[in-house]
């Protein structure tokens, strides 16, 4: 589904550029599709330590990993193949002039927090050594945590079994059966 956002927005951009629907659709395609391959690899070379992990772990996580798998390649299948028609197709740029209200607040919307990123980009590059710092710290935290967390998901073996009882009162009686459920426990 992201792959598919990717693929719209670039191919928007080109058509707010003044490009056609069509042009517009094989120049967005052709400059995100490897883009989307190479994402689409990487993400599945991500799930495969899960397939083969042993024990009862890889069994919880082995039909996890293939449905994300064959998620991943139907979302770049699309990505790479539909959206780009629909695209040339639907997609159509207005001029100012004819856009409504709801759209000048919507694209409001979106661009508003892109100036607020914009700016957080520039806190970031002025202090490029502290970002730095920060990054190293936190690898340094995540490799400390790494070591200090017990690795075993499961026990391998129960050890013993936990038993519990409860008293009831001398006088309590259990109610009867009803007499269908008598068979039951024959």
């Amino acid at each position: 589904m992201d792959d598919a956002i990717v693929m719209i927005e670039n191919i928007s951009r080109y058509i707010e550029m003044g490009e056609s629907a069509m042009q517009a659709a094989l120049k967005g395609a052709a400059e995100i599709g490897f883009t989307i391959v190479s994402l689409t690899v990487s993400l599945i070379a991500v799930l495969i330590p899960l397939l083969f992990m042993a024990d009862i772990v890889g069994r919880l996580f082995r039909e996890f990993a293939v449905t994300l798998a064959v998620t991943i390649m139907f979302s770049a299948f699309v990505s790479l193949t539909l959206t780009p028609m629909m695209a040339a197709r639907i997609l159509k740029h207005h001029p100012e002039t004819e856009q409504g209200k709801l759209y000048r607040w919507s694209e409001w919307c979106f661009v508003r927090p892109s100036k607020g990123t914009a700016g957080w980009f520039r806190v970031v590059l002025r202090h490029q050594f502290l970002t730095l710092l920060v990054a190293i710290s936190t690898l340094g935290l995540t490799v400390y945590l790494y070591i200090l967390v017990p690795k075993g998901s499961f026990r391998c073996r129960i050890r013993a079994p936990s038993l519990a009882f409860r008293r009831r009162p001398r006088r309590y009686r259990f109610p009867p059966c009803p007499s269908g459920s008598r068979n039951w426990f024959r």
